[in-house]
């Protein structure tokens, strides 16, 4: 893929690049920023399927800790380039320089290293298309660690390379309105092809906590979106926020959010996950509705986005917690 396959909208001049090279550390403080390093909360999925493996004792080998520990690793530097090229797109075509500008001060500059001129373009291809490489080469290196190779994880590994790749760059999946579903298949694919190469199948349990991880990263992506729909319109990228009124997204994310509780609610009505495991949840549940009240009642879209990066961290370990619990008791 060559970078003539991107948009070449002319955007904005941003604040000029420094006259000389940051040191060694602060240039890589400059590259964690533009990979998102921070940002952990996608690199939690893996933790929620190790947690369904790691009782009974001996069911964890080795190898398959090697597995986890691969996947980890290659699914950070595979969500890297992601969040490089994303930056790339969005600096080129102008919506980073959008959002990111002096109509919105409580949008950190510093995080956009094109927009705040810490680095140039052919500097963020460089690394992006370096971390996907060395992404493919630690994923592929997973797929012969598995003890278990069911066509549909060897499949999902590849098709989870190419699709992350395409978010912004290439076909550009979220600029033709498939962004929201993106989010949660994303993050449904971290959870359940490690777990599924280790035991060979995906139980109905662990379905419906991959579901509800893909959910966290979705509901504070879709906060994003409420506050960066300005520049989303601007370069006509169709997320809900762009598309709709501020009453429809309300009620869009409303409706998101109560279909997350129901997904909890009804796996434990039907058996498909333990009774218990909408009151082992809860709190999560009554945090996410807290997160809603920030954003739409007291208007406070920001804060409500902060708040959706808690309820994510705590659901991850409130299904952690639960996994245990189930294998404690089996």
């Amino acid at each position: 893929m060559t970078d003539s396959t991107l948009t070449t909208t002319t955007a904005p001049a941003g604040p000029s690049a420094p006259q000389s090279p940051p040191p060694a550390g602060g240039r890589l403080r400059v590259y964690a920023r533009l990979g998102k390093l921070d940002v952990y909360d996608y690199y939690l999925g893996t933790f929620i399927a190790l947690s369904a493996v790691l009782l009974p004792a001996g069911t964890l080998t080795g190898r398959t800790g090697a597995l986890f520990g691969v996947f980890l690793v290659g699914q950070v530097l595979l969500l890297m380039a992601m969040t490089a090229f994303d930056d790339v797109t969005g600096f080129r075509d102008g919506s980073d320089i959008t959002n990111y500008g002096p109509d919105h001060p409580l949008r950190n500059v510093h995080r956009k290293p094109l927009v705040a001129g810490a680095l140039k373009v052919p500097e963020a291809l460089r690394f992006a298309w370096a971390c996907a490489v060395l992404a493919a080469l630690l994923l592929a290196v997973t797929a012969v660690l598995a003890p278990h190779r069911p066509a549909w994880t060897t499949i999902g590994l590849v098709v989870l390379w190419v699709v992350t790749l395409q978010y912004s760059y290439g076909v550009k999946l979220s600029y033709h309105g498939f962004q929201e579903l993106y989010l949660v298949a994303l993050g449904f694919a971290l959870v359940i092809l490690p777990y599924g190469m280790v035991t060979g199948r995906a139980t109905g349990f662990l379905l419906v906590q991959a579901v509800l991880f893909g959910f966290g990263p979705l509901m504070f992506g879709v906060y994003s979106n409420t506050n960066d729909v300005d520049g989303d319109r601007a370069v006509g990228r169709p997320t809900v926020a762009a598309l709709t009124s501020e009453r429809g997204n309300a009620r869009f994310i409303g409706a998101l959010s109560l279909m997350e509780f129901l997904t909890i609610a009804v796996a434990s009505l039907t058996g498909v996950a333990p009774w218990w495991f909408v009151l082992v949840m809860l709190p999560a549940s009554l945090l996410r509705l807290r997160q809603y009240l920030l954003g739409f009642r007291a208007g406070d879209i920001m804060r409500a986005r902060r708040t959706g990066f808690a309820v994510h961290r705590l659901g991850v370990v409130l299904m952690i917690v639960a996994n245990l619990l189930v294998a404690l008791t089996a």
